[in-house]
């Protein structure tokens, strides 16, 4: 076999799928990139690995669709962000003046608090740093929602969290669903000869779209009720005593420690609180998984590939801390006063790691070739 034969990946089987929890760390990891900065060329470039690998390893299922939508959710973000900031002023001073709107006089108790006035380019760039920041962490988890089968990610969470995955999972489907649902029924509408758009046709489609979410709920209950959801097994009271005690000491110690490591004075002792905190919490998750009498089919595993994806995005992660603690002005541009930002070499590298998955990650099935 050539070389560039052994090292492609293959295509993906029910046997060799990528863990769906490896789609999220990966994702998770560019969230926590970006939340790091607020570098436009950056977050820029955080957006495009996403993409990219979105559009290289997505699949046709119904989830797979819901990436466009997250993408003009962030632009939505971006404008309403910069609309505040004109209407609302920001307490960033500047002295480049735009345009000035005629100011509403409020009452002594609004201070801090103004309509219209000076509108500055400084705030308008502050605006506009903070919004797309915003925007690449709703199109990363968009990158993660369109990757990952909420199923199989449901199937590979603790015994213990099943019925709150069960909960999230159905919360996390409904966008896409409802993505695929808006985009059938404007396809219908166009065959018909219907406009699609203006506040009519929106109308017009909301409603059958609401109904078909009524109808899916009450599937999806009945669903539930016919499998026993909700049925726990009998344990006895000192391990749920004990259960309550870890997890909700875990969880406590897992603030605490959060704090520790991001308040100066804490630093001593925030990352070892942390790591026994963490213990305790899924000591109390496994003691809790005996009162769930959940059995799994074939689970899905964890493979070498699914280690070099969510390595991925880990890697750019803490790269990106790194980066942020020894250089913050290149990944934080100021705008008092106004600086063009440029491009960090080694942290935009460090970036490029999230392409990772585009390479290693199993191609996805191949439509069946129509007769």
């Amino acid at each position: 076999m050539p070389t560039y034969r052994k090292w492609h990946a293959p295509e993906a089987t029910r046997s060799n799928a990528l863990h769906a929890g490896a789609w999220w760390l990966w994702a998770l990891g560019l969230a926590t990139a970006a939340s790091r900065t607020t570098n436009p060329l950056l977050l820029g470039l955080i957006v495009g690995v996403a993409g990219y690998v979105v559009a290289a390893r997505r699949t046709d299922a119904p989830w797979a669709r819901s990436y466009g939508a997250f993408v003009k959710l962030g632009l939505f973000v971006i404008g309403l962000r910069l609309a505040f900031s004109v209407v609302l002023g920001s307490p960033i001073p500047g002295v480049h003046t735009l345009f000035t709107l005629p100011e509403v006089p409020l009452p002594d108790w609004t201070q801090g608090i103004r309509l219209g006035g000076r509108v500055t380019a400084e705030q308008l760039v502050f605006a506009f740093y903070d919004g797309m920041k915003l925007a690449t962490l709703l199109i990363c988890v968009g990158a993660a929602n369109a990757l990952a089968n909420p199923a199989r990610l449901l199937k590979s969470l603790p015994a213990a969290l099943y019925e709150v995955g069960v909960a999230v999972v159905v919360a996390m489907t409904f966008a896409p669903n409802m993505v695929a649902d808006v985009v059938r029924l404007r396809t219908a509408r166009r065959l018909r000869g219907r406009p699609t758009g203006g506040i009519k046709a929106i109308l017009q489609i909301g409603l059958p779209v609401l109904e078909g979410a009524l109808e899916r709920s009450v599937a999806i209950a009945a669903s539930m009720d016919a499998r026993g959801y909700g049925r726990t097994a009998r344990v006895p009271a000192a391990v749920r005593h004990t259960t309550n005690v870890l997890t909700l000491g875990g969880l406590l110690g897992i603030c605490a420690g959060t704090y520790g490591l991001l308040a100066a004075e804490g630093a001593e002792y925030g990352l070892s609180l942390l790591l026994f905190s963490l213990l305790l919490a899924l000591a109390g998750l496994r003691l809790g998984g005996r009162r769930s009498v959940r059995t799994r089919y074939r689970p899905d595993r964890w493979g070498v590939r699914s280690w070099l994806v969510a390595g991925s995005g880990a890697a750019v992660a803490a790269l990106l801390i790194r980066a942020a603690s020894l250089d913050p002005e290149a990944l934080r541009p100021g705008v008092v006063p106004l600086v063009v930002p440029t491009l960090p070499l080694w942290p935009a590298a460090a970036i490029l790691l999230g392409l990772l998955p585009a390479l290693v990650a199993p191609l996805p099935p191949t439509p069946p070739k129509e007769a």
